[in-house]
């Protein structure tokens, strides 16, 4: 499988949210609405497999959060926007292999401006659900350190699942431009963050090794990734980590809700772990064994009641 997604047929013609169900082709939002204006949005991506959505009350808690640290007004309830992720599911028959781009705007402005007092008719829900399979396909990621480095929180907190993702989109044109796959980002102290899309973790000595969330997103995924392998007696560590560590790394690979676990073969030239080896090292093997067994899901309803 390819290691990006192309356009998928089957997409055109499904039902997407507007702030209610519409046609994708038919979906549109204000030119006066705040993504529009300033990338004034929050958002989330949702995996759907086997008739159940991953870690969705963990994925939907984070939407609020964020809307809540943006002083967005007349958010949605929890239970609005799921109740709107299964209509928007249902009438398509969307149960497998989709995911779900979940994003909520502050909505749109009486004016164009940047002050969010403008901002009189509330947030605007847009739900876009569509087959794709997982973003890195089998894995064997080849990355490159990217020179525009991952926000701290003195500057925009990432710990906020906005929609501002410039730089990282200038982080993947320079991974695009070098033929590799994503690009690492380090913090402004010459730290490891992220990758630009993903979490990254690497194993040196069956130590499992992170990144503080200093300037990374501490992705939902990471955590459920840092409890299973607690509960499999592998030993985790979190810390600064310079790109020296991750190069005699013996295993890596990024975490994500579209990635899953896929392994690294390479960064910045140097390969990650034996030279003869080929797949994922015995750890990260394990952990993508394990990783759809536990995972906490939610049963799409509309199944349930049709049987």
């Amino acid at each position: 499988m390819a290691k990006y997604n192309q356009p998928d047929p089957r997409n055109a013609n499904t039902w997407c949210w507007v702030d209610g169900l519409v046609k994708r082709e038919d979906a549109r939002i204000s030119v006066l609405d705040s993504v529009v204006q300033g990338g004034d949005a929050v958002w989330e991506g949702l995996r759907v497999d086997g008739g159940r959505i991953f870690q969705m009350e963990e994925h939907l808690q984070r939407l609020q959060d964020s809307a809540h640290a943006l002083m967005f007004t007349g958010i949605p309830t929890t239970s609005e926007v799921q109740d709107a992720i299964f209509k928007t599911l249902e009438a398509n028959g969307m149960t497998e292999g989709v995911h779900i781009r979940l994003t909520l705007t502050r909505g749109a402005k009486s004016t164009s401006g940047m002050d969010p007092r403008l901002n009189i008719h509330g947030c605007s829900l847009i739900i876009l659900p569509e087959y794709k399979g997982p973003v890195y396909g089998t894995g064997a990621l080849r990355l490159i350190t990217s020179s525009i480095r991952r926000n701290g929180p003195s500057y925009l907190d990432s710990k906020i699942h906005h929609n501002n993702l410039l730089n990282n989109i200038l982080a993947k044109i320079q991974a695009n431009h070098a033929g590799a796959d994503d690009a690492v980002m380090l913090d402004d102290r010459g730290f490891i963050a992220e990758t630009n899309a993903t979490n990254l973790f690497f194993i040196h000595k069956k130590v499992l090794c992170t990144p503080f969330g200093h300037a990374c997103l501490p992705g939902i995924t990471r955590a459920y990734i840092l409890d299973l392998a607690r509960n499999l007696n592998i030993s985790v560590r979190e810390g600064d980590f310079s790109l020296t560590q991750l190069y005699s790394a013996d295993e890596a690979f990024t975490t994500g809700t579209m990635g899953g676990i896929a392994h690294i073969v390479e960064v910045d030239g140097r390969r990650i772990g034996p030279v003869d080896s080929e797949g994922p090292g015995d750890l990260t093997l394990q952990l993508q064994k394990a990783y759809p067994l536990h995972i906490p899901a939610v049963n799409l309803p509309f199944l349930s009641s049709s049987a």
